[in-house]
């Protein structure tokens, strides 16, 4: 199957853009509580769909949490415990870029959790998710699924590519080595957690344009399709003269072959 283009992709996602636009309004003013949990597979595409959800609406309504490692001390604390302070509040819609499920995958299948630890998360994540449904969150969780052939190439793009280097961690490069581990891991923690108060949606993201496409589309037809009026404030205009900005002028840069950045 060919690609999706850039081009179809930019005209397909803005009237979706626009809807969710629509419903943030609509979260804001009834105060809703939104939360959406993305995980999947290194490269699976987690940030990219993040970024086509949150690139229109106000950052401080729609925040974005990617924990790093848990400290020491968060590491002595009960499990959920440093993702509660990011829950969202009334007229949030709140996004994680990997969540609690770190112990049923990359926790698990690297040997950063006992097998213990992992049997008592897989236990009270259901318990943990139902609390947050019935005290009035809307829970969304998305897992986004690549093929491994598809995944080596985005390692080996990221690995020539300066700018994207960074997103290639030990961890990353090591995990390249347990994708039937992972697989029997994200198996063993959807029959535990795909609840009916939180359910799970498995979406193809082997192409990651279409990919974004429908889990957007799947995330609007869930939610309520009420609509809050946009009220523009007034725009009269200037009473007197627009004025000019005063600053000093910096010469502009020309640019030299020294600015050229390198292939290391």
């Amino acid at each position: 199957m060919k690609a999706l283009s850039r081009k179809d992709y930019d005209e397909r996602i803005e009237p979706l853009q626009i809807e969710l636009a629509r419903v943030a309004r609509w979260v804001a003013a009834t105060e809703q509580r939104v939360l959406i949990i993305f995980e999947g597979r290194d490269t699976a595409g987690k940030g990219g769909a993040i970024s086509a959800i949150s690139e229109h609406l106000n950052p401080r309504q729609c925040p974005i949490t990617a924990l790093p490692k848990p400290t020491e001390r968060e590491s002595s604390q009960w499990y959920f415990q440093r993702y509660v302070a990011h829950l969202p509040a009334a007229g949030e819609i709140a996004l994680f870029d990997r969540s609690w499920y770190n112990r049923a995958g990359v926790e698990k299948v690297m040997g950063y959790a006992t097998d213990r630890q992992v049997k008592d998360f897989l236990k009270q994540a259901p318990i943990f998710e139902k609390m947050l449904v019935d005290d009035g969150i809307l829970l969304f969780k998305y897992w986004l699924g690549t093929d491994q052939a598809e995944q080596e190439e985005r390692f080996a793009e990221r690995h020539s590519d300066p700018l994207k280097r960074w997103k290639l961690s030990p961890i990353d490069l090591k995990a390249r080595d347990h994708y039937a581990d992972y697989t029997k891991a994200r198996e063993a923690m959807l029959e535990a957690t795909h609840t009916k108060a939180a359910p799970w949606t498995l979406v193809d993201f082997n192409d990651q344009r279409l990919g974004r496409l429908t889990l957007i589309r799947d995330l609007l037809a869930r939610l309520p399709s009420k609509r809050v009026r946009a009220e523009a404030a007034p725009l009269p205009p200037l009473e007197d003269k627009p004025h000019k900005e005063r600053y000093r002028v910096i010469e502009p840069l020309v640019p030299s072959r020294e600015d050229k950045p390198s292939k290391d």
